[in-house]
């Protein structure tokens, strides 16, 4: 199926069942938060900032104030993110939301430009949390459709059994042979064991780049087979937005949650150190200014929020992935109801 053909009523029709499994899972998850004395939220999709990491791209719009204003420039959010954390600053405990998020230039079996984005935060509780809540989650999303296991590309896994804990430096031992602490931040180390696994290695490429295309082609395939698996403590070089680990000051408190392969969901323990999340902007507006010459702006408003805000930990996961994963699809397309208008779709007219 193409996107231009969604409406045809074959299509429909052959679509009708992941659709209707799509509507009994987003029902059965706001049944599973309201039991854990979740709130559901709504926040703004229009935003001063749609996010601050450089290598994701972002929608602009223009707002017309009434009464001659001039026009402000925003942006649709690629996450919810940053309103979520201002209501965790005014005083909400536990949280979530079920949102549409928008990404430039990403369209793939498991990318949409338009996509569905559940999130959720737990005040004064750690990432322990969230790992407890993805198992639970995963259960009751198979019950909600009636279904015992999550399928992908010929994978299974076992949405009842324990995940798997994995770090990623273990998975960089066990998948590829390497020592990533010994390599840390070292570009042309990294990249010569890149090569020796067969990687291309482009001359530009930082060593971000290198260690995200060791992740997607010789890591990521292998995780959430059989059961799901929990790929935590990151690089502190890639925390995003994670507080360190106090355990271990190299790494982040940061994990995500693979099944069959997909990444299905990020979650960290939320940085609160207004000056460090400062930093992490200035470098991440740095780098994105050398790669695409483009800018963002800072939202101060979230800065100044983040310094009322209580410990907190925050994940989020591609609702239409989990969708994919329950039913069995092979393209995201295939589980969203209308979807966005793909190339040469454009009508012409004169």
């Amino acid at each position: 199926m193409t996107s231009k053909e969604w409406w045809r009523p074959d299509s429909h029709a052959a679509r009708r069942p992941a659709l209707l499994a799509r509507a009994r899972l987003l029902a059965g998850l706001r049944d599973f938060f309201a039991a854990r004395g979740f709130i559901e939220v709504e926040t703004p999709a229009l935003q001063i900032s749609p996010g601050m990491e450089p290598h994701i791209g972002a929608l602009a719009v223009e707002l017309a104030e009434p009464f001659g204003a001039a026009r402000r420039r925003l942006h649709l959010h690629t996450s919810p993110e940053f309103a979520m954390k201002k209501l965790l600053a005014a005083g909400e405990g536990r949280i979530f939301q079920i949102a549409h998020c928008w990404r430039d230039g990403e369209r793939s079996a498991l990318h949409h430009p338009e996509f569905t984005m559940l999130e959720w935060y737990r005040a004064n509780e750690g990432t322990a949390a969230l790992m407890a809540d993805c198992a639970a989650l995963l259960a009751a999303a198979c019950w909600a459709v009636d279904t015992h296991a999550l399928k992908h590309a010929g994978r299974e896994c076992n949405p009842f059994a324990k995940p798997e804990r994995v770090t990623v430096a273990e998975a960089f031992a066990l998948h590829c042979g390497i020592d990533l602490f010994a390599v840390i931040d070292n570009r042309i180390a990294l990249a010569a064991e890149a090569r020796r696994l067969g990687a291309h290695v482009g001359d530009s490429d930082t060593w971000e780049d290198i260690f995200h295309r060791l992740m997607l082609e010789r890591i990521e395939p292998k995780l959430g087979a059989g059961a799901p698996t929990i790929l935590h403590d990151y690089p502190l070089a890639l925390a995003t937005n994670a507080a360190p680990n106090v355990a271990d000051p190299r790494t982040a408190d940061r994990f995500e949650l693979y099944v069959c392969g997909v990444e299905l969901a990020n979650g960290c323990a939320e940085l609160a150190d207004v000056a460090e999340q400062r930093r992490r902007f200035a470098a991440d507006a740095a780098l994105r200014q050398r790669l695409y010459g483009t800018e963002r702006p800072v939202d101060e408003d979230f800065l100044e929020a983040l310094a009322a805000m209580p410990p907190a930990s925050g994940i989020a996961l591609g609702f239409d992935r989990l969708v994919m994963l329950a039913t069995g699809a092979e393209r995201i397309d295939d589980v969203l109801w209308a979807p966005v208008a793909g190339a040469g779709q454009a009508s012409e007219t004169g």
